[in-house]
């Protein structure tokens, strides 16, 4: 098989559904994973109609069957996975400054990326030009929060110390790859027009998606083990 595949979790909508629109339209063969096998498969449809070849996955981050059987699936059909993108991620703060919103939020935006990512690393190392995306934000910069008025206006201690931790996760896995062809890097989409986001946000989600699909295609002399927004490394 000559195309390359890529799993993006959390696609069925927003940034994950543009990220797995735009690698598609370079010939990728993309897999949609969402919590939902419905949403999973009506957000396929709407790819395969843009004549793009696409597929939906059933896939909980958090749920370790649903990873297995992710594992399994990519395994037998496609003997490699060439694309992770770990998109799926939530933001719970609205909810109160608690513990159970602390670990929810882990649970999701840390565990769930790395419990996927270790699964599947075989099949990254078969490629040879294996892409590990994660998405963060810009939040997770803590530099960035002390020295910005606006980042550090508000306070949502679980989201941003769970992207700080995915940021710091990220280096540490590109440091154990560093021999390998895998590479790894976390992005900040900037502030888009989500359901996260708002209506009032600048930034199409065309132009959310194009951070990770930069990374997603490094080429062979590309980075590893950075954080990045529109192709420049930002601060940690």
């Amino acid at each position: 098989m000559n195309k390359k595949v890529a799993l993006i979790t959390g696609a069925y909508k927003g940034i994950g559904l543009e990220i797995a629109r735009q690698l598609g339209q370079q010939g990728i063969i993309v897999l949609l994973g969402a919590r939902s096998i419905s949403k999973a498969q009506e957000a396929a449809d709407v790819l395969r109609k843009e004549q793009i070849e696409a597929c939906g996955v059933e896939l909980d981050v958090t749920d370790g069957n649903h990873i297995r059987s992710v594992a399994d699936l990519i395994k037998l059909e496609y003997g490699r996975l060439d694309i992770l993108v770990n998109n799926a991620g939530v933001y719970l703060d609205h909810l109160g400054n608690t513990p159970d919103v602390m670990r929810s939020s882990f649970e999701v935006n840390v565990f769930g990326p790395q419990a996927l990512s270790e699964a599947l690393l075989p099949l990254l190392k078969a490629s040879p030009a294996g892409r590990i995306v994660n998405q963060s934000s810009i939040l997770a910069s803590l530099g960035t929060l002390l020295s910005n008025e606006m980042y550090g206006s508000r306070s949502a201690p679980a989201y941003t110390t769970s992207k700080a931790a995915m940021n710091a996760w990220t280096v540490q896995l590109s440091i154990s790859l560093r021999d390998t062809n895998v590479k790894v890097n976390a992005c900040h989409p900037g502030w888009v027009k989500t359901d996260m986001g708002g209506e009032s946000a600048p930034m199409e989600v065309s132009e959310g998606a194009e951070t990770a699909v930069w990374l997603a295609t490094l080429p062979a002399d590309g980075p590893t083990g950075g954080f990045y927004h529109k192709q420049e490394a930002l601060p940690w």
